[in-house]
């Protein structure tokens, strides 16, 4: 059987390599930084850059995109990339590195963006503001996670709600709270 001609490296750049400075980008690397991580020159990274997704359009079978997701997810584990950081995210505090360990912790943050962006705020940027986590490595960590809270879900969908529930409650108050209040709080019913 042969290797799917898709999956060849475009200049050297290979989809693993792909994925995982896509993730980097991400998390505040520049393209610089990422053709520095990669040996190769700038232009040679933007070629790479456009051709990549090309080849994902015409890949009708879908096994590159689910690759890319793969390494995407692993980025902190590729070796030209392992140790890696924008300056921005060197400052948070540990947050980063506990987002990928510690499920509840990004769970929690996962509904707190989301309350976030319901309240009219910037979601991403709120969580880069409070924990210094980057949206890159925010959706690391949520490709790290999407397997084992499928399983938490199926396993105790009951619990799994309460949780997610108490979360929402949390944040909506703490929204609420730095807004004044909610728009219907004085209206009796």
């Amino acid at each position: 059987m042969s290797e799917n001609p898709l999956l060849a490296p475009i200049h050297g750049i290979t989809l693993e390599d792909y994925g995982a400075a896509c993730a980097k980008l991400g998390s505040g690397l520049t393209e610089n930084d990422i053709a520095a991580a990669l040996g190769v020159e700038l232009p040679v990274w933007e070629e790479a850059n456009l051709l990549w997704p090309e080849r994902m359009k015409q890949d009708a079978t879908y096994h590159i995109i689910t690759l890319f997701g793969q390494y995407f997810g692993q980025a902190d584990q590729h070796p030209k990339f392992s140790g890696l950081k924008a300056a921005a995210s060197t400052a948070d505090g540990g947050n980063t590195a506990k987002i990928k360990t510690d499920k509840d912790f990004y769970q929690e943050l996962e509904v707190a963006r989301q309350v976030a962006y319901d309240y009219g705020l910037d979601g991403a940027q709120w969580i880069v503001d409070q924990y210094g986590i980057s949206l890159g490595d925010f959706q690391i960590a949520a490709s790290m996670w999407s397997d084992q809270i499928h399983q938490d879900i199926a396993a105790d969908y009951a619990g799994y709600n309460e949780r997610q529930a108490a979360y929402n409650a949390k944040y909506k108050q703490l929204f609420a709270q730095a807004q004044g209040g909610n728009v219907a709080d004085d209206i009796q019913f």
